[in-house]
């Protein structure tokens, strides 16, 4: 299979490939893992030096590689670099169809006090991180949904203590914070949006909440159509916002500096504007998102996260699983919440976690209405993703009703295509209830 891999990747993988051969301390098996997740690099060297320094057989060797992850760990496998484990940030069909993974279920079912911490038996979600019986990673924690990051200054001398409930109400404070905002010296303005995936970091998930999914559970079908309103929004928020989308840490370091009032992501921020980029000079508050009208009609989603994947290509299996059980001990998880590193997804770990040190992730606690979608079927799409077309549909360079046709049709034609020739299955959740959409009944379909 070719694959075109960037000159950066090439690079890092001869790295990687000379780092491999360097020889093993004294008889230890050297695990090595592979992440794409930097936020979390200083936690995972202390606690990995700690394990290298208290085992003398096994050593574990994380590498940080963030370009082209998935196909980068596909090379390696196919060149007979690939490492240990590998973070779960990959498409679990893809890898599963690759033969690339090994199904963790029987080391799980043997280790009692990994199911007691982790509870990884009851966190089976559907094409995420389980196909049918066979789990191939579980999730340490979770990501909370998309929130509303504020400066609470700016709101103020505008006349506003907190973000609204509606989205209406949302764009006029928005649009009056921008025109307050011309008489600072410098400008300031409403709103912020990043170039890297920026529908995704609010309007979507207004969406969400208003009960508005790019999936249709119940009949099987991709249909975007209940975005429109959103897409109308976001071309008046596009008018009063900062006039440059950049990189998505170029926009969190003009938040932090004060150059806008809203901006949108989840609980990573708490990390991010606490070490990374701390704000120091006005205070910052955290908000749910708006809905549309004000009524919170659908689940937000949550991401069930920071898992880890066994190789098949692995010669060092058992190894393996014990580097996998210490990333998801007691004691490693504990500190890695306390840290402010990610929410606890199960109520074992929530229990032992000192609220007290996890710093702002407090405030990204978990809502009531945040739930697990099921995972939609990965198809062979022609051109342009979703989220792309929605966004050049804000910014005005295709009409609104044109991209959203134009979604409806390419989506559902690559699903039935993908469908008729036995690539994928049809996704039915029967039952489906937007609020709760993972506790419907799972069905696939072969037409």
């Amino acid at each position: 299979m070719k694959r075109k891999v960037s000159l950066l990747v090439a690079l890092m993988m001869v790295v990687v490939m000379v780092l491999s051969a360097i020889p093993a301390l004294a008889d230890k098996t050297v695990v090595t893992y592979w992440s794409n997740d930097r936020h979390d690099e200083v936690y995972l060297n202390e606690m990995i030096e700690k394990f290298n320094a208290a085992h003398d057989d096994i050593e574990i060797n994380m590498v940080i590689m963030t370009d082209d992850f998935e196909n980068s760990i596909l090379l390696a496998i196919d060149g007979g670099t690939a490492p240990d484990i590998i973070g779960q940030s990959v498409t679990l069909k893809n890898m599963v169809d690759y033969d690339a993974l090994v199904n963790l279920t029987p080391y799980i079912e043997a280790d009692e006090e990994f199911q007691k911490v982790t509870d990884a038996l009851n966190l089976k979600f559907e094409g995420l991180n389980a196909i049918g019986d066979a789990i191939y990673w579980v999730p340490s924690g979770q990501r909370s949904g998309v929130r509303i990051e504020y400066n609470k200054d700016l709101l103020a001398a505008s006349g506003f203590e907190g973000i609204p409930a509606s989205l209406p109400e949302y764009i006029e404070m928005a649009k009056k914070i921008t025109e307050d905002g011309k008489a600072n010296d410098p400008v300031t303005y409403g709103i912020g949006f990043t170039s890297s995936s920026p529908f995704e970091r609010q309007l979507e998930m207004m969406a969400q909440v208003s009960g508005v999914f790019y999936y249709d559970y119940a009949n099987g079908k991709f249909d975007f159509s209940g975005y429109k309103p959103f897409l109308e929004a976001g071309r008046e928020l596009v008018a009063v916002a900062y006039p440059d989308q950049q990189g998505v840490d170029n926009m969190r370091a003009m938040f932090a500096e004060g150059t806008f009032a809203l901006w949108g992501n989840a609980s990573q921020e708490a990390g991010v504007f606490t070490n990374q980029f701390p704000i120091e000079k006005f205070e910052w508050g955290v908000s749910p998102v708006p809905s549309l009208d004000g009524e919170i009609k659908g689940a937000l989603q949550v991401n069930p996260n920071k898992g880890y994947l066994m190789l098949n290509s692995s010669k060092n299996k058992d190894a393996a699983w014990e580097v996998i059980k210490y990333f998801q001990s007691e004691e490693f998880l504990v500190g890695y919440m306390e840290g402010g590193y990610d929410l606890p997804i199960t109520s074992y770990i929530d229990e032992k976690v000192d609220k007290s040190k996890m710093g702002r992730m407090g405030d990204f606690s978990l809502l009531d209405y945040e739930s697990v979608y099921p995972a939609v079927p990965t198809i062979n799409l022609m051109g342009d993703d979703y989220r792309t077309t929605l966004w050049n549909a804000i910014m005005g360079y295709v009409d609104i009703d044109a991209a959203i046709e134009d979604l409806n049709t390419r989506y559902n034609a690559a699903y039935d295509d993908d469908i008729s020739l036995g690539f994928i299955q049809r996704l039915v959740v029967e039952d489906y209830d937007p609020l709760h959409p993972s506790a419907g009944t799972v069905v696939w379909q072969d037409k």
